[in-house]
């Protein structure tokens, strides 16, 4: 039940009403502006305190939104909270990038997020008794699996890690690897533990855009750009639950 009472936040300024049940997340604020403009009808602007743009528009009728979440578990546990408390969203897809840690995936391709690893402490809040897993809501996961199927979309399905560090992948790429972790990020347990509390639904979808460990990148124009395949395949699953 929307908190009317709560809003606008300290950090959304929205009104009552002003976002969809589904929230489409990039970290980068002018990616929610690229995807606003390119992708969805009728988008208007609904927030942009701290230039953290978020939009609602439609998506083949259906209300979508997209917001940017900033970079890090913090951030968007804080964006994502407010979504799913004050503005009575149920649905939070992460369109981000990764860095790969598996040799056979490769720049540009897709993942899909099962389950989130961490090296964060944001799993302390919740005081719980033992070792927490993270993990995507399955409906979500299962129809974007389908919808980039039917597209003719390669994805891969597994673990990847969210760390609080951008520059530590010397320190946990390899153990990762070793037990079949796929890539790197930053965002997507912290999603997963709100999502999983507030029981609601969550989902990282990631587009590999580095390769840790033979140093292939895609440049910074291109991970604003041209990452249509995520959006494609994040906008039709949102479509099913909005």
């Amino acid at each position: 039940m929307m908190q009317e009472s709560k809003i606008p936040t300290p950090h959304i300024s929205a009104k009552a009403g002003d976002f969809a049940k589904t929230v489409l997340m990039p970290g980068d604020p002018l990616r929610a502006k690229f995807y606003a403009e390119n992708f969805l009808a009728n988008a208007r602007l609904v927030t942009s305190v701290r230039n953290m743009l978020g939009y609602t528009g439609t998506y083949k009728g259906v209300p979508v939104s997209v917001m940017g979440s900033g970079m890090g578990m913090p951030s968007i546990g804080i964006y994502s909270y407010e979504l799913y408390h004050f503005y009575d969203v149920d649905n939070i897809i992460r369109v981000g990038s990764a860095g790969s840690i598996q040799k056979d995936l490769k720049v540009g391709d897709l993942v899909l997020a099962q389950g989130a690893c961490d090296t964060s402490a944001y799993v302390d809040k919740y005081r719980l008794p033992g070792h927490y897993a993270p993990v995507a809501d399955f409906d979500l996961l299962h129809t974007a699996y389908q919808k980039a199927r039917g597209m003719g979309i390669s994805v891969r399905v597994g673990n990847v890690l969210s760390e609080d560090c951008f520059y530590s992948e010397g320190l946990t790429a390899e153990p990762f690897a070793k037990m079949g972790v796929l890539c790197l990020e930053m965002e997507a347990a912290a999603l997963y533990m709100n999502a999983a509390y507030d029981k609601k639904r969550a989902l990282g979808i990631m587009t590999i855009a580095n390769e840790i460990f033979t140093g292939a990148e895609i440049d910074s124009t291109a991970r604003e750009r041209n990452l249509e395949d995520m959006a494609r395949v994040a906008l039709e699953t949102a479509v099913e639950f909005s």
